[in-house]
Protein backbone atom coordinates (compact mmCIF):
# COMPACT_ATOMS: atom_id res chain seq x y z
CA UNK A 1 0.00 0.00 0.00
CA UNK A 2 1.19 3.12 -0.93
CA UNK A 3 1.16 6.15 2.26
CA UNK A 4 0.85 9.94 1.56
CA UNK A 5 1.59 12.01 4.85
CA UNK A 6 0.37 15.40 5.02
CA UNK A 7 1.42 18.13 7.08
CA UNK A 8 2.01 21.96 7.47
CA UNK A 9 2.23 24.65 9.36
CA UNK A 10 -1.19 25.72 11.81
CA UNK A 11 -3.68 27.06 9.49
CA UNK A 12 -2.07 26.49 5.89
CA UNK A 13 -4.90 24.30 4.90
CA UNK A 14 -3.27 20.66 5.21
CA UNK A 15 -6.83 18.82 6.24
CA UNK A 16 -8.32 20.69 2.93
CA UNK A 17 -5.40 19.28 0.75
CA UNK A 18 -5.53 15.67 2.39
CA UNK A 19 -8.87 15.79 1.96
CA UNK A 20 -8.53 17.01 -2.41
CA UNK A 21 -5.69 14.31 -2.78
CA UNK A 22 -7.87 11.32 -1.14
CA UNK A 23 -10.75 12.09 -3.35
CA UNK A 24 -8.66 12.89 -6.46
CA UNK A 25 -7.15 9.30 -5.97
CA UNK A 26 -10.60 7.45 -5.50
CA UNK A 27 -11.95 9.51 -8.39
CA UNK A 28 -9.19 7.82 -10.10
CA UNK A 29 -10.01 4.51 -9.45
CA UNK A 30 -7.72 3.88 -6.13
CA UNK A 31 -9.42 2.14 -3.29
CA UNK A 32 -8.43 5.07 -0.64
CA UNK A 33 -8.47 5.68 2.78
CA UNK A 34 -8.20 9.00 4.09
CA UNK A 35 -7.30 8.91 8.03
CA UNK A 36 -7.78 11.65 10.39
CA UNK A 37 -5.60 13.29 13.64
CA UNK A 38 -7.69 16.32 14.53
CA UNK A 39 -9.66 15.54 17.95
CA UNK A 40 -12.33 17.95 15.94
CA UNK A 41 -14.15 16.77 12.68
CA UNK A 42 -12.71 19.73 10.09
CA UNK A 43 -12.21 16.59 8.11
CA UNK A 44 -15.96 15.96 7.73
CA UNK A 45 -15.96 19.79 7.42
CA UNK A 46 -13.87 20.25 4.60
CA UNK A 47 -15.55 16.73 2.67
CA UNK A 48 -19.56 18.07 4.06
CA UNK A 49 -20.06 14.46 5.28
CA UNK A 50 -18.61 13.97 8.69
CA UNK A 51 -15.98 11.63 9.89
CA UNK A 52 -15.85 9.37 12.87
CA UNK A 53 -14.57 6.40 14.82
CA UNK A 54 -15.68 3.68 12.28
CA UNK A 55 -14.31 3.72 9.00
CA UNK A 56 -17.33 5.21 6.97
CA UNK A 57 -17.59 6.02 2.95
CA UNK A 58 -17.63 9.68 2.22
CA UNK A 59 -17.73 9.29 -1.74
CA UNK A 60 -17.03 6.14 -4.29
CA UNK A 61 -13.68 3.90 -3.66
CA UNK A 62 -13.10 6.63 -0.67
CA UNK A 63 -13.17 5.92 2.99
CA UNK A 64 -12.80 8.42 5.77
CA UNK A 65 -11.76 7.23 9.55
CA UNK A 66 -11.13 9.40 12.29
CA UNK A 67 -9.96 7.39 15.60
CA UNK A 68 -11.16 7.66 18.79
CA UNK A 69 -7.90 7.88 20.91
CA UNK A 70 -10.03 8.17 24.42
CA UNK A 71 -11.89 4.56 23.77
CA UNK A 72 -8.56 2.86 22.42
CA UNK A 73 -6.90 4.12 25.78
CA UNK A 74 -9.90 3.23 28.00
CA UNK A 75 -9.61 -0.92 25.98
CA UNK A 76 -5.81 -0.57 26.55
CA UNK A 77 -5.95 0.39 30.48
CA UNK A 78 -7.96 -2.37 30.71
CA UNK A 79 -6.60 -4.91 28.98
CA UNK A 80 -3.20 -3.89 31.12
CA UNK A 81 -5.28 -4.66 34.59
CA UNK A 82 -6.68 -7.34 33.74
CA UNK A 83 -2.45 -9.13 32.38
CA UNK A 84 -1.39 -7.61 35.59
CA UNK A 85 -4.22 -8.51 38.03
CA UNK A 86 -2.35 -10.91 40.64
CA UNK A 87 0.54 -7.81 40.66
CA UNK A 88 -2.37 -5.12 41.51
CA UNK A 89 -3.78 -7.50 43.74
CA UNK A 90 -0.93 -8.10 45.54
CA UNK A 91 -0.05 -4.20 46.35
CA UNK A 92 -3.95 -3.96 47.31
CA UNK A 93 -4.28 -2.03 44.35
CA UNK A 94 -8.09 -0.60 43.26
CA UNK A 95 -8.47 -0.71 39.60
CA UNK A 96 -10.03 1.66 36.93
CA UNK A 97 -13.17 1.19 35.84
CA UNK A 98 -13.44 2.38 32.40
CA UNK A 99 -15.92 4.84 32.98
CA UNK A 100 -13.64 7.15 34.98
CA UNK A 101 -10.70 6.46 32.43
CA UNK A 102 -9.45 9.55 30.79
CA UNK A 103 -6.78 9.62 28.27
CA UNK A 104 -3.06 10.48 29.86
CA UNK A 105 -0.54 12.74 28.03
CA UNK A 106 1.04 11.10 24.62
CA UNK A 107 -2.17 8.62 24.99
CA UNK A 108 -3.79 9.77 21.89
CA UNK A 109 -0.53 9.94 19.78
CA UNK A 110 0.17 6.27 20.37
CA UNK A 111 -3.28 5.44 19.55
CA UNK A 112 -3.56 7.29 16.91
CA UNK A 113 0.05 5.72 15.56
CA UNK A 114 -1.56 2.23 16.23
CA UNK A 115 -4.27 3.22 13.60
CA UNK A 116 -2.23 4.25 11.28
CA UNK A 117 -0.13 0.94 11.18
CA UNK A 118 -3.25 -0.96 11.03
CA UNK A 119 -4.70 1.60 8.06
CA UNK A 120 -1.34 0.93 6.57
CA UNK A 121 -1.62 -3.14 7.49
CA UNK A 122 -5.07 -3.34 5.85
CA UNK A 123 -5.67 -4.80 2.19
CA UNK A 124 -8.98 -3.28 1.91
CA UNK A 125 -7.05 -0.33 0.47
CA UNK A 126 -4.61 1.00 -1.88
CA UNK A 127 -3.91 4.08 -0.96
CA UNK A 128 -3.51 5.40 2.66
CA UNK A 129 -3.69 9.31 2.82
CA UNK A 130 -2.59 10.53 6.36
CA UNK A 131 -3.84 14.26 7.95
CA UNK A 132 -1.40 14.48 10.38
CA UNK A 133 -1.41 16.98 13.04
CA UNK A 134 0.48 21.07 12.39
CA UNK A 135 4.09 20.92 11.83
CA UNK A 136 4.95 21.44 15.41
CA UNK A 137 2.68 18.34 16.99
CA UNK A 138 3.51 16.40 13.39
CA UNK A 139 7.31 16.14 13.87
CA UNK A 140 7.43 14.87 17.22
CA UNK A 141 5.13 12.46 16.44
CA UNK A 142 6.85 10.91 13.93
CA UNK A 143 9.93 10.60 15.72
CA UNK A 144 8.31 8.74 18.59
CA UNK A 145 7.88 5.32 17.63
CA UNK A 146 11.60 4.69 17.05
CA UNK A 147 12.28 6.65 20.44
CA UNK A 148 10.50 5.07 22.45
CA UNK A 149 11.72 1.45 20.87
CA UNK A 150 15.52 3.02 22.15
CA UNK A 151 13.71 3.79 25.89
CA UNK A 152 12.31 0.06 25.97
CA UNK A 153 15.96 -1.70 24.69
CA UNK A 154 17.59 0.44 27.27
CA UNK A 155 15.18 0.16 29.97
CA UNK A 156 14.27 -3.85 29.94
CA UNK A 157 17.05 -5.60 27.35
CA UNK A 158 14.87 -8.19 25.51
CA UNK A 159 18.31 -10.54 26.16
CA UNK A 160 17.72 -10.44 30.13
CA UNK A 161 14.58 -12.54 29.47
CA UNK A 162 16.97 -15.45 28.59
CA UNK A 163 17.81 -15.85 32.50
CA UNK A 164 14.21 -15.98 33.09
CA UNK A 165 15.21 -19.04 35.44
CA UNK A 166 18.03 -17.17 37.15
CA UNK A 167 15.56 -14.35 38.57
CA UNK A 168 14.51 -15.91 41.85
CA UNK A 169 18.35 -15.93 42.53
CA UNK A 170 19.03 -13.03 41.11
CA UNK A 171 16.60 -11.02 43.16
CA UNK A 172 17.47 -12.49 46.44
CA UNK A 173 21.46 -12.13 46.10
CA UNK A 174 20.41 -7.98 44.77
CA UNK A 175 17.78 -7.97 47.73
CA UNK A 176 15.55 -6.22 45.34
CA UNK A 177 12.18 -7.71 43.21
CA UNK A 178 13.57 -8.81 39.71
CA UNK A 179 11.10 -7.95 37.00
CA UNK A 180 8.43 -10.02 36.36
CA UNK A 181 7.91 -11.90 33.18
CA UNK A 182 4.39 -10.18 32.35
CA UNK A 183 6.65 -6.82 32.28
CA UNK A 184 8.89 -8.48 30.04
CA UNK A 185 5.98 -9.71 27.78
CA UNK A 186 4.26 -6.28 28.06
CA UNK A 187 7.38 -4.36 26.38
CA UNK A 188 7.68 -7.26 24.01
CA UNK A 189 4.67 -6.86 22.51
CA UNK A 190 4.98 -2.51 22.77
CA UNK A 191 8.44 -3.03 20.87
CA UNK A 192 6.27 -5.22 18.24
CA UNK A 193 3.88 -2.76 17.95
CA UNK A 194 6.38 0.15 17.38
CA UNK A 195 8.63 -1.38 15.18
CA UNK A 196 5.17 -2.44 13.03
CA UNK A 197 4.54 1.92 12.82
CA UNK A 198 8.06 2.51 12.44
CA UNK A 199 7.92 0.16 9.33
CA UNK A 200 5.04 2.04 7.72
CA UNK A 201 6.98 5.36 8.01
CA UNK A 202 10.37 4.23 6.98
CA UNK A 203 8.95 1.95 4.46
CA UNK A 204 10.13 3.39 0.22
CA UNK A 205 6.44 3.57 -0.71
CA UNK A 206 5.84 6.52 2.15
CA UNK A 207 6.34 10.16 1.47
CA UNK A 208 5.43 13.58 3.13
CA UNK A 209 3.90 15.92 1.59
CA UNK A 210 3.84 19.44 2.82
CA UNK A 211 1.30 21.98 2.85
CA UNK A 212 2.04 25.80 3.16
CA UNK A 213 1.36 29.21 1.99
CA UNK A 214 3.60 30.79 0.45
CA UNK A 215 5.33 33.90 2.01
CA UNK A 216 8.25 34.69 5.14
CA UNK A 217 6.05 32.53 7.58
CA UNK A 218 5.45 29.88 5.49
CA UNK A 219 9.10 29.23 3.65
CA UNK A 220 10.23 29.64 7.76
CA UNK A 221 8.10 26.80 8.33
CA UNK A 222 8.42 25.02 5.17
CA UNK A 223 12.31 24.99 5.86
CA UNK A 224 12.63 24.02 8.90
CA UNK A 225 9.94 21.11 8.71
CA UNK A 226 12.35 19.31 5.30
CA UNK A 227 15.17 19.44 8.08
CA UNK A 228 13.32 17.76 10.91
CA UNK A 229 11.63 15.11 8.36
CA UNK A 230 15.30 14.54 6.60
CA UNK A 231 16.67 13.68 9.91
CA UNK A 232 14.24 11.14 10.41
CA UNK A 233 14.93 9.58 7.06
CA UNK A 234 11.48 10.82 5.68
CA UNK A 235 11.49 11.98 2.00
CA UNK A 236 9.34 15.10 1.42
CA UNK A 237 7.49 14.32 -1.74
CA UNK A 238 5.99 17.34 -2.69
CA UNK A 239 5.50 21.18 -1.39
CA UNK A 240 2.24 22.23 -2.29
CA UNK A 241 1.97 25.77 -2.24
CA UNK A 242 -1.69 26.77 -1.32
CA UNK A 243 -4.06 29.47 -1.74
CA UNK A 244 -2.12 30.50 -4.22
CA UNK A 245 -3.32 33.96 -6.00
CA UNK A 246 -4.38 34.11 -9.96
CA UNK A 247 -2.23 35.34 -12.36
CA UNK A 248 -3.82 38.12 -12.69
CA UNK A 249 -3.54 42.34 -12.49
CA UNK A 250 -7.03 43.49 -12.51
CA UNK A 251 -6.69 44.89 -8.98
CA UNK A 252 -8.78 41.55 -7.38
CA UNK A 253 -5.99 41.39 -5.56
CA UNK A 254 -3.30 43.35 -3.05
CA UNK A 255 -0.32 43.34 -5.30
CA UNK A 256 2.23 43.42 -2.53
CA UNK A 257 0.42 39.52 -1.86
CA UNK A 258 0.78 38.98 -5.26
CA UNK A 259 4.39 39.70 -5.63
CA UNK A 260 5.12 38.23 -2.34
CA UNK A 261 3.89 34.63 -2.90
CA UNK A 262 5.10 34.85 -6.64
CA UNK A 263 8.91 35.48 -5.39
CA UNK A 264 8.24 32.41 -2.40
CA UNK A 265 7.37 30.25 -5.22
CA UNK A 266 9.71 30.87 -7.31
CA UNK A 267 12.76 30.18 -4.71
CA UNK A 268 10.49 26.69 -3.56
CA UNK A 269 11.13 25.74 -7.19
CA UNK A 270 14.48 25.77 -6.78
CA UNK A 271 14.58 22.68 -4.29
CA UNK A 272 11.17 21.60 -4.21
CA UNK A 273 9.14 19.77 -6.55
CA UNK A 274 6.07 22.45 -6.06
CA UNK A 275 2.70 22.22 -6.92
CA UNK A 276 0.23 25.39 -6.85
CA UNK A 277 -3.05 25.10 -5.36
CA UNK A 278 -5.07 28.39 -6.19
CA UNK A 279 -6.99 30.52 -4.09
CA UNK A 280 -10.73 29.50 -4.64
CA UNK A 281 -12.00 32.78 -3.02
CA UNK A 282 -13.40 31.02 0.01
CA UNK A 283 -13.03 27.90 2.12
CA UNK A 284 -13.42 25.04 -0.05
CA UNK A 285 -16.63 23.32 1.17
CA UNK A 286 -17.85 19.50 0.11
CA UNK A 287 -16.38 17.12 -2.81
CA UNK A 288 -17.17 20.02 -5.18
CA UNK A 289 -14.50 22.19 -4.06
CA UNK A 290 -12.42 19.83 -3.55
CA UNK A 291 -12.12 18.51 -6.71
CA UNK A 292 -11.52 22.27 -7.91
CA UNK A 293 -8.59 22.49 -6.09
CA UNK A 294 -5.42 21.55 -8.28
CA UNK A 295 -3.69 19.13 -6.11
CA UNK A 296 -1.41 17.06 -7.68
CA UNK A 297 -2.27 13.38 -8.64
CA UNK A 298 -0.48 10.11 -6.42
CA UNK A 299 2.58 9.09 -8.58
CA UNK A 300 4.31 5.64 -8.21
CA UNK A 301 7.06 5.48 -5.30
CA UNK A 302 9.97 7.22 -5.94
CA UNK A 303 13.35 5.97 -4.48
CA UNK A 304 14.01 6.01 -0.78
CA UNK A 305 16.18 8.57 0.78
CA UNK A 306 19.26 6.60 1.50
CA UNK A 307 22.31 7.61 3.58
CA UNK A 308 25.07 5.51 2.41
CA UNK A 309 28.64 4.77 2.99
CA UNK A 310 31.85 5.29 0.97
CA UNK A 311 34.54 3.53 0.40
CA UNK A 312 37.25 6.15 0.23
CA UNK A 313 39.72 3.90 2.41
CA UNK A 314 42.33 3.63 -0.81
CA UNK A 315 42.25 7.25 -2.23
CA UNK A 316 41.74 8.85 1.68
CA UNK A 317 42.31 6.18 4.24
CA UNK A 318 38.58 7.00 5.46
CA UNK A 319 35.08 5.53 4.76
CA UNK A 320 32.44 8.51 4.40
CA UNK A 321 28.84 8.37 6.12
CA UNK A 322 26.73 10.70 3.81
CA UNK A 323 23.68 11.76 5.28
CA UNK A 324 21.17 14.02 3.56
CA UNK A 325 20.21 17.10 5.32
CA UNK A 326 18.63 20.18 3.48
CA UNK A 327 18.74 23.28 5.07
CA UNK A 328 20.74 22.42 7.69
CA UNK A 329 23.24 25.35 8.87
CA UNK A 330 26.65 24.26 9.63
CA UNK A 331 26.86 26.18 13.08
CA UNK A 332 23.76 24.52 14.20
CA UNK A 333 25.30 20.95 13.51
CA UNK A 334 26.75 19.05 16.47
CA UNK A 335 27.68 15.36 16.37
CA UNK A 336 28.86 12.85 19.45
CA UNK A 337 29.72 9.11 19.31
CA UNK A 338 28.14 7.15 21.78
CA UNK A 339 29.78 3.76 21.44
CA UNK A 340 27.87 2.08 18.49
CA UNK A 341 25.75 5.47 18.31
CA UNK A 342 25.85 8.64 17.20
CA UNK A 343 23.64 11.07 18.42
CA UNK A 344 22.87 14.23 15.50
CA UNK A 345 21.79 17.33 16.37
CA UNK A 346 20.35 19.53 13.38
CA UNK A 347 18.87 22.70 14.75
CA UNK A 348 16.35 22.39 16.47
CA UNK A 349 16.04 18.28 16.03
CA UNK A 350 18.21 15.62 17.50
CA UNK A 351 18.13 11.95 16.90
CA UNK A 352 19.90 8.84 18.05
CA UNK A 353 21.14 6.53 15.50
CA UNK A 354 22.55 3.36 15.01
CA UNK A 355 25.72 2.89 13.02
CA UNK A 356 26.30 0.93 10.11
CA UNK A 357 27.69 -2.47 11.25
CA UNK A 358 31.34 -1.50 9.16
CA UNK A 359 32.09 2.19 11.06
CA UNK A 360 31.51 0.87 14.72
CA UNK A 361 34.93 -0.40 13.94
CA UNK A 362 36.21 2.77 13.49
CA UNK A 363 37.24 6.11 14.85
CA UNK A 364 35.39 9.90 14.07
CA UNK A 365 38.11 11.20 11.89
CA UNK A 366 35.74 14.55 11.04
CA UNK A 367 32.91 15.79 9.27
CA UNK A 368 31.70 18.35 6.94
CA UNK A 369 28.51 20.01 5.31
CA UNK A 370 28.46 20.25 1.38
CA UNK A 371 25.72 20.44 -0.99
CA UNK A 372 23.06 20.04 1.45
CA UNK A 373 24.54 16.94 3.10
CA UNK A 374 26.32 15.83 5.86
CA UNK A 375 29.46 13.72 5.31
CA UNK A 376 31.17 12.07 8.49
CA UNK A 377 34.50 10.65 7.91
CA UNK A 378 35.40 7.52 9.72
CA UNK A 379 39.08 6.09 10.22
CA UNK A 380 39.69 2.37 10.42
CA UNK A 381 40.55 1.03 13.95
CA UNK A 382 43.73 -1.19 13.34
CA UNK A 383 43.02 -2.94 16.71
CA UNK A 384 39.87 -3.96 15.68
CA UNK A 385 39.75 -3.35 11.09
CA UNK A 386 41.15 -7.21 10.28
CA UNK A 387 44.23 -6.54 7.84
CA UNK A 388 43.72 -6.80 3.97
CA UNK A 389 39.87 -6.55 4.50
CA UNK A 390 36.56 -5.71 6.15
Amino acid sequence: MRTILITGPGGSGRTTVAAATALRAAADGTRTLLLGADTTDTLGVALGTGTGPTPAEAAPLLTTWRPDAAARFRDDLTAFQTRAANVLDLLGASRLDAEEVTPLPGAGELSFLRALRDAALSERYDLLVVDLPPLAQALPLLALPEELRRYLRRLLPPERQAARALRPVLGRLAGVPMPADWLYETAGRWDVELAAVEAVLTDRTTAVRLVAEPGPAGADAVRTATLGLALRGLRTEALIANRVLPDAEDGTWPAGLFAQQRKTVDAWRETYDVHRVPHLGRDPHGTDDLTALAVPAVNPATAPVEWPVTDRIAEDGVLVWHIPLPGAVRDELDLIRRGDELVITAGPFRRIVPLPSALRRCTVAGAGLREDELRIRFAPDPGLWPVGGR
